[in-house]
């Protein structure tokens, strides 16, 4: 009888240590399970390497800010550090890089980052080179100018021609808003951060900086009453997240997630704690689209 109890303890704590190896059940401490991923797929080689590399912004509040300890911030961040842990991957095993607008495509083709999500809109001619994700949140162009000044109402101020506008190189906003201008080479003006902008309007270099409204709400937020928007938002920019081109299970599996989390209550969270602080409107996360 004592030989029966003592193999029935043992095979018990067999099972024990086969349950921890998985990874155990808390969703805060993930570990590195494969038992649910495609052999030879994107996140059994993430899930067993135990890290990850993600693409995100490094100079917009809400979205991706680096704070005083050297890491990034913000919604986008948060939606990295979920697809993370649907992976297995705890936070601190997340290496974030920079990665600005004109060079989302290149990281993500030449195989620097893992994934980029960084407010980054979806569009055909982007989809040439890499697959998205998404879209996980609808922004909407919007113009900031100085609280001081009303002579910027929305984009069509522009037409006049002497007004100045600052965006960045690759992005979006940057192309949007040419149409407006009388003289793209003397109106516009470029630069590889929107800290940079936010600058040039500062020293009145420029006369506005244009981009998606939740950034410039950022913006707007720290300024101390120096900056506004002017006017209404005058696009849709559907975000999603970049991955390589070819990777549809990569792509389906972080689809699979996006609509998870915008039904258990980690997608408002996520929205709460970051750009929520700027942004009082909880977003309802949109239809993804598996195309």
């Amino acid at each position: 009888m004592l030989m029966k109890r003592l193999a029935a303890a043992a095979a018990i704590a067999v099972l024990g240590v086969g349950v921890a190896a998985c990874g155990g059940t808390d969703p805060a401490t993930p570990g590195p399970s494969t038992a649910s991923f495609k052999a030879g797929s994107t996140m059994e080689k993430l899930n067993k390497a135990q890290k990850i590399t993600i693409g995100t912004k490094f100079d917009q509040p809400g979205f991706g800010l680096k704070g005083l300890d050297g890491k990034p911030a913000g919604f986008d961040v948060e939606i990295g550090k979920l697809i993370a842990k649907e992976l297995g991957i705890p936070a601190d095993k997340i290496e974030w890089v920079e990665t600005k607008s004109a060079v989302r495509e290149e990281v993500i083709e030449k195989g620097t980052v893992d994934l980029v999500v960084a407010t980054y809109t979806i569009n055909d001619a982007r989809k040439q080179r890499i697959a998205f994700a998404g879209p996980y949140y609808v922004a909407g162009q919007h113009i900031m100018v100085r609280s001081d000044d009303s002579s910027i109402t929305g984009p069509d101020s522009f037409k006049e021609g002497t007004k100045k506008v600052c965006s960045v190189q690759g992005s979006t906003p940057a192309t949007n808003i040419k149409k407006y201008l009388k003289d793209e080479a003397t109106q516009l003006v470029l630069f590889g951060g929107y800290a940079e902008c936010v600058d040039a309007l500062k020293n009145k270099t420029v006369d506005a900086v244009t981009t998606d409204n939740v950034i410039l709400l950022g913006f707007v937020a720290s300024s101390n009453g120096a900056y506004k928007l002017a006017g209404n938002k005058f696009t849709d920019e559907p975000y999603g997240i970049g991955v390589k081109k070819d990777d549809t299970d990569f792509r389906n599996f972080i689809n699979d997630l996006l609509e998870k989390i915008a039904k258990d209550g980690s997608y408002a969270k996520a929205w709460n704690d970051t750009a929520g602080k700027f942004d009082k409107n909880t977003p309802t996360a949109p239809a993804v689209n598996r195309y």
